[in-house]
């Protein structure tokens, strides 16, 4: 998994504003008290990252890895 695709998913499940506050704010346990931003920064797989925010989150299986073709944003 790229960082943009954490980036997309991540703006699909949360919307952007909360996305962008997730990942600089949110502490997650399971990497060791960072946050999303700083595991990645510090090269934690960003699968593992995305992983360990959806399991905080209570974020569904079904909801975590595919955006639906519909409602993917063109860049």
């Amino acid at each position: 998994m790229r960082r943009s695709e954490f980036t997309a998913l991540s703006e699909h499940v949360f919307g952007p504003a909360l996305a962008l506050t997730y990942a600089r704010e949110l502490v997650l346990p399971g990497l060791g008290h960072r946050t999303s931003e700083a595991a990645i920064r510090d090269g934690e797989d960003v699968r593992r990252v995305w992983t360990a925010l959806c399991d905080e989150l209570d974020v569904p299986e079904s909801r975590r890895w595919e955006i639906p073709p519909g409602e993917r944003r063109r860049r």
